[in-house]
């Protein structure tokens, strides 16, 4: 096939009058070429299309066709079919005919998102996330209200039961209630092993069991690979990251600080107050604190501070303290967060009465 260049090489010397083999010597082509070229023009220059060679597997697809659609919903596989045609008479290979049946069965169309809720005061659902890289990682509880969608977060150095009750506490504590049941994913402060004792009857955390029985819910977890079953924390802790951690390093960094625990626990605070629970719901098209309102009178009442009761705490000399929260923001970070509009930071005095 001729080239562009090479077909206004020949028109130009050939209208300065050469011949068919000064025009080959000049191209390097066949002088059949040339002499195709000069006697079809443009059309000597598309390859023409062969026919069409038939495949070993064609006699055959009639018969693949009839089969599948006999079997349909379920599917013949394609070792089978091959094995049925080649009683028939097909002598090629199964890759083909791979190929071919993978044509013949349709795309699933993907599972639909089934939403599971629940009634107020019902259901909460808690998970464990981790931000940040190498010194800086943290650990994130997070816990929405199924019906209020209402979110608590909490910044923490570690994953350990003890952390895991305080967390909760201080959960229920802004919740203004417990709800009845907690759903959780295989989270190992809380269940040691599934369906140990039969199915559906699992080995729980002896630790994490008093304390649920302390506050009076029950422990519930999600079905195993199927994280989208406690899908509102799942989608909350994504809406997290974009939206509060991501922005708050950047800010923390470009004032000269570390985005610590402290540091963390206080922004997050405010933005929850502000931003993920004042806005508009997705879901449900209204404003979580609003609905918390209603969901908190459904609650369980809060009940006494629960006394961390471990193998650790049982050695140590105090066995016995009471939960504390971290919630509340020290007061260089408060004043970090709280720049007034002359630009000064506003100084305030923190828990401990030090300015």
């Amino acid at each position: 096939m001729l080239t562009a260049e090479e077909r206004m090489e020949l028109d130009v010397l050939k209208k300065h009058g050469a011949g068919i083999r000064e025009l080959s010597r000049a191209t390097g082509h066949s002088r059949n070429t040339v002499r195709r070229y000069l006697r079809e023009g443009e059309a000597a220059s598309v390859r023409k299309a062969g026919p069409k060679r038939p495949k070993k597997l064609d006699p055959f697809k009639e018969y693949i066709v009839g089969r599948m659609a006999a079997a349909s919903p379920d599917r013949i596989p394609a070792t089978v079919l091959h094995r049925e045609i080649s009683e028939r008479g097909y002598d090629g290979g199964i890759t083909r005919l791979k190929q071919f049946v993978r044509g013949l069965v349709p795309v699933a169309p993907p599972e639909p998102i089934v939403r599971f809720e629940t009634a107020a005061g019902h259901q909460m659902q808690a998970d464990w996330a981790t931000v940040g890289r190498g010194a800086g990682k943290l650990k994130v509880f997070i816990a929405t209200l199924g019906w209020s969608r209402a979110a608590y977060v909490e910044f923490c150095d570690d994953e350990r039961v003890e952390t895991l009750i305080r967390c909760h506490e201080n959960a229920f504590l802004t919740f203004g209630g417990v709800p009845r049941e907690v759903l959780y994913d295989n989270m190992r402060t809380v269940v040691i092993e599934r369906n140990t004792y039969g199915r559906g009857v699992h080995r729980f955390h002896a630790g994490f069991l008093d304390y649920a029985g302390h506050a009076g819910i029950l422990p519930r977890l999600c079905q195993p690979y199927r994280a989208q079953t406690k899908g509102k924390v799942e989608r909350f802790i994504g809406y997290l990251k974009r939206s509060f951690w991501v922005p708050f390093v950047a800010s923390m960094r470009q004032a000269g600080l570390n985005a610590d625990k402290q540091a963390a626990n206080a922004a997050v605070a405010r933005w929850l107050r502000e931003v993920a629970n004042a806005r508009v719901h997705a879901t449900t098209q209204e404003v979580p604190s609003v609905r918390l309102l209603i969901e908190a009178q459904a609650l369980q009442a809060l009940p006494s501070p629960y006394g961390v009761r471990t193998i650790r705490a049982m050695t140590a000399p105090s066995a016995r303290k009471a939960i504390m929260g971290y919630q509340h923001p020290l007061s260089v970070y408060d004043a970090l967060l709280s720049a007034d509009a002359s630009g000064h930071l506003k100084r305030h005095i923190d828990r401990g009465g030090a300015s």
